[in-house]
């Protein structure tokens, strides 16, 4: 697997490279936001929260925004409320410091086992488990019926959605729903989305999100 450790400490950071080149990983190794940001793709990132020139949240939710990367926080911060920012951001597990090389290896495959991360385009993302979508790590309140819409377009990002498809997929069958109702729904939704995420209209046709 090619992982991107993202550490400061160069002492700590050789000796992990060591570890995990022994387990069979290609690293590569950033100690600061911008050479994490330039560094080549990988499957996994190993984020250190403290960077001498950015924060180790925002970086996080800019690893997440690429889409499917796993992430795996590897700090000595062990407050909850950093734990919870960091999931919230988008990572898919939280460690802290020192760790045991088991319990390290175990929690790495277990992130890379998983089929698929929740669904990203550009600065949204949703986890179909939770049902809840985040805008740049940021939980946004949907109703049931906009986050089904979010979760259609996202499926397809770039493409038009038909308002046809968005009827038939999203309220029962059976149900008259007129599109003027859809449209409203759709809105709505735009709103509470915010200026970051592109959700636009093709008119007489649909909805394209990114």
């Amino acid at each position: 697997m090619r992982i991107l450790l993202v550490e400061d400490d160069d002492r700590f950071a050789g000796v992990l490279t060591g570890v995990l080149r022994r387990l069979g990983h290609d690293v590569t190794h950033a100690a600061t936001v911008a050479s994490a940001l330039a560094a080549p793709e990988v499957d996994l990132v190993l984020l250190d929260l403290g960077l001498p020139d950015g924060d180790g949240f925002a970086l996080c939710r800019r690893f997440r925004e690429r889409g499917a990367v796993g992430i795996v926080v590897l700090t000595a911060r062990d407050g909850e409320p950093d734990r919870a920012a960091a999931l919230r951001a988008g990572a898919d597990d939280y460690l802290v410091k020192p760790v045991d090389v088991a319990t390290l290896r175990a929690r790495l495959d277990a992130v890379a086992r998983r089929p698929s991360r929740p669904p990203v385009v550009g600065a949204v993302r949703v986890d179909p488990h939770t049902r809840e979508a985040f805008v740049d790590g940021v939980p946004v309140g949907l109703t049931g019926t906009e986050f089904q819409l979010l979760a259609l377009l996202l499926a397809e990002p770039g493409a038009v959605v038909t308002r046809e498809r968005l009827l038939a997929e999203v309220w029962p069958t059976g149900r008259r729903v007129r599109f003027r109702t859809l449209d409203t729904h759709v809105a709505a939704l735009r709103a509470k989305l915010g200026d970051r995420v592109a959700l636009d209209t093709v008119r007489g046709v649909g909805y394209r999100l990114g």
